[in-house]
């Protein structure tokens, strides 16, 4: 038999199997509707997440079952999760690989009307919570016990900046890209973990000796010195000429609200935050889809009127501070580059806030931090953070590139990706 009869084989018995494979998915999934993703931009996007908004499903289709259904992209399934517990990302979500400039792509959703249908996908983003149990605290350090991932915690007294008890110090999230964390304290800043794979590696950090992650690891290391700073997208208020974290509150509670494969986020209320003469409530919602280096922080207070909302980066004389404004139909950004990575003599790493210009107030600074004032909008305020670590898998290595990407990305916010209905539900 020669080699092109050999090759004709190989692909019928390919699309004889695909074609098997869809009939099943059909059988399983025996109801369907489409819908069409549209990039308006005359430039290609990649790893692009479409949220299909579980409002509209129900509304198009009211036997929806969440718990029972695959997005195909032609004939090949793809990676999806049904947000529930997240409030302001619920429904559908995917991650496009690309979509090329004015395109669209159209989707299909099969679902079950009845029971459930997990599906295993390779995770590429985590979520996570783990504090230490079967111990106590002695004057607010936390002695013995083992640490146990939870889905929620309400920050007990006891517990201060270093007291060992939260592992790496607060929550974290990560995508297949880049790790965050922050300090689940008076501190309430934001940290980042270059990391050095794409896999999923928060499971490992803070296991052995509390804050190894100081030192260089397989997967990466904490790459950034946040201190008194705003660190990397730290919200705050400017006050007296000063950038004031969330300092002092009444109580803090941490919930992981979606832990999904494309798709993480973490809400977190702070109740009492002391500030300018007020007291507020904040809930905070930090998220990260897939193949993204983008931190999408919505913030809403309660409790007062705050006439700035803030956030910034951390100072650092290593590294060029950028900044890119335009009119209100724009996305601005604050920026740094440079070698102020906390690794040996200090790798490139590339720092940055994006925001609506709608909202901007001013662009300032105090002593320790570049500073974004943010107008509130019926007292919710919104923008993204980002940190890009050269040693990265195909990171970003010159200051040209990142600015490049910036400006990208820049540009993608403002031109979101347009999701319409193209079916109604068929058999």
């Amino acid at each position: 038999m020669n080699g092109r009869v050999i090759f004709h084989l190989l692909v019928l018995s390919l699309l004889s199997a695909g074609s098997v494979y869809a009939q099943n998915l059909s059988k399983e999934f025996p109801k369907s509707f489409t819908i069409t993703v549209t990039n308006p931009l005359n430039q290609q996007r990649d790893d692009v997440m479409v949220l299909v908004e579980g409002e509209d499903i129900r509304k198009r289709t009211p036997d929806f079952n969440p718990q029972a259904f695959v997005v195909l992209d032609d004939k090949k399934e793809i990676p999806s999760q049904y947000n529930t517990k997240d409030p302001e990302n619920r429904g559908i979500v995917v991650v496009l690989d690309r979509l090329e400039p004015k395109a669209s792509r159209s989707l299909t959703i099969r679902y079950n009307q009845t029971g459930a249908a997990p599906r295993n996908y390779t995770k590429r983003t985590q979520a996570e919570l783990s504090h230490k149990v079967g111990g106590e605290f002695q004057n607010h350090k936390y002695i013995g016990g083992t640490f146990q991932n939870v889905d929620s915690l309400r920050v007990p007294d006891e517990h201060t900046d270093h007291s060992y008890f939260i592992r790496y110090e607060g929550p974290g999230w990560e995508s297949d890209k880049v790790g965050y964390r922050f300090y689940l304290d008076w501190r309430n800043g934001t940290d980042v973990f270059g990391k050095k794979t794409k896999d999923m590696v928060l499971q490992q950090v803070g296991q052995d000796g509390f804050d190894s992650y100081h030192d260089e690891q397989p997967w990466g290391m904490d790459v950034m010195k946040v201190g008194k700073s705003l660190g990397v997208g730290t919200l705050a208020m400017f006050h007296e000429g000063q950038a004031k974290r969330m300092a002092e509150t009444d109580s803090m509670i941490s919930v992981i609200t979606e832990n999904g494969d494309v798709y993480s986020s973490i809400r977190t209320n702070y109740y009492g935050w002391k500030i300018a003469g007020m007291k507020l409530d904040v809930n905070s919602l930090l998220s990260i889809p897939a193949g993204s280096r983008l931190t999408h922080h919505q913030v809403e207070v309660k409790g007062g009127a705050p006439q700035n909302l803030s956030t910034g980066l951390i100072k650092d004389i290593r590294a060029i501070f950028t900044t890119r404004t335009g009119n209100d139909q724009h996305w601005g950004y604050i920026a740094t580059y440079g070698k102020q990575s906390l690794n040996g003599e200090g790798d490139n790493l590339g720092i940055a806030v994006l925001f609506r210009m709608k909202d901007l107030l001013e662009i300032t600074e105090d002593e320790l931090s570049h500073v974004v004032q943010l107008k509130p909008s019926g007292n919710k305020v919104e923008y993204y953070f980002l940190a890009a670590w050269e040693l990265e898998p195909e990171g970003i290595k010159t200051k040209a590139d990142f600015i490049k990407y910036l400006n990208k990305t820049a540009q993608e916010l403002e031109n979101p990706v347009q999701v319409q209905f193209t079916s109604k539900p068929k058999l």
